[in-house]
């Protein structure tokens, strides 16, 4: 459990990053890359982006698994859009935190030897480093960043929409299904657990296209508090979607998503803001039964899921509202 402690200052100093932070897109798109999850929004993309990629690409794959721990100077608390600004950044931090960044590293995984270099602040290696990053941003991200800018910029303007509509505290429930605030305290699912005690300086919010699954944060509750979370993605968003302009027919639909998954899917449609509750008696399935499904359409980016009055309310989203009128 991530635990993300508010003072009123704190709630005061709340920012929603209205652009993509091109470091936190390298990295989260390289643990994506790397995995297999996500293959419904990703699997296209990861083709692509393995095919472009050059060699140097290693060198960021190996201080970014897929899973675990990546070092926080990867991601520099930098509030800028321009990579080159964000790299000489990352190229200015000091030897101290490389070091305890990568000995972090080198606890969970296996290093090759080279990384000592970056361990040690080498001029070298570093300016490595910053190439292997410049590269596969280049390669892997570049020819999609219009497409990244346009979905970031969108969810920090639904986000400034909830806030004046519900207020600031709703909007911080919304970020995520896995979030409960329990004032003064936002409660996040986490990997592990984790306590982040604001102190007054405030919280930037980070909307992330390749974020996947769950919000994020830095490793170190020292570092400027900072918290990453998934975006809606648009299905096709990496590919030609198809022109076909019927309805899919419904055993299609049953092909495709199983049965009962099917009908949880329309049920939402047709029911938009139902609980999981609700959602259970109407299809006549158990609330435990209706939640995997749903999960698994949320995965899938064809429902919305937040919390309203302690229960789980869905929705369908663009996505899922393309699936259903678009065969």
């Amino acid at each position: 459990m991530l635990r993300i402690h508010f003072t009123a200052d704190d709630l005061a100093r709340i920012r929603v990053r209205a652009e993509p932070h091109p470091l936190w897109e390298v990295l989260l798109s390289m643990h994506l890359l790397q995995g297999s999850s996500g293959s419904l929004m990703f699997e296209n993309w990861r083709r692509q982006a393995r095919a472009a990629m050059r060699p140097s690409a290693a060198i960021l794959a190996t201080l970014a698994p897929p899973k675990g721990y990546s070092p926080d100077f990867l991601t520099p608390a930098v509030d800028t859009t321009d990579l080159d600004t964000a790299l000489e950044s990352l190229l200015s931090t000091g030897k101290p935190v490389l070091r305890g960044d990568i000995q972090l590293l080198a606890a969970e995984t296996k290093l090759p030897t080279w990384v000592v270099g970056i361990a040690d602040g080498d001029a070298n290696a570093m300016r490595q480093l910053a190439n292997s990053i410049r590269r596969y941003h280049e390669d892997v991200l570049q020819p999609h960043w219009q497409t990244i800018r346009s979905h970031v910029r969108a969810d920090r303007n639904k986000r400034a929409e909830l806030t004046t509509d519900c207020g600031i505290e709703s909007m911080l429930t919304m970020l995520h299904p896995s979030m409960k605030w329990r004032a003064p305290v936002l409660e996040i699912d986490y990997p592990v657990d984790h306590e982040i005690h604001l102190g007054g300086r405030g919280l930037t919010l980070m909307p992330s296209f390749f974020c996947w699954q769950g919000p994020i944060t830095l490793a170190d509750p020292e570092r400027d508090p900072i918290l990453v979370y998934p975006v809606e993605r648009e299905l096709g968003w990496c590919g030609p979607v198809t022109s076909q302009r019927s309805a899919p027919r419904p055993e299609s639909l049953i092909a495709l998503l199983g049965r009962t998954r099917a009908n949880v899917l329309r049920t939402i449609a047709e029911a938009p803001r139902v609980n999981t509750s609700e959602l259970a008696r109407a299809i006549g399935i158990s609330v435990a039964g209706a939640s995997q499904h749903a999960t698994v359409l949320r995965d899938a980016g064809l429902v919305i899921t937040h919390r309203a009055n302690g229960s789980a309310v869905h929705k369908l989203s663009s996505r899922g509202a393309s699936l259903l009128s678009v065969g």
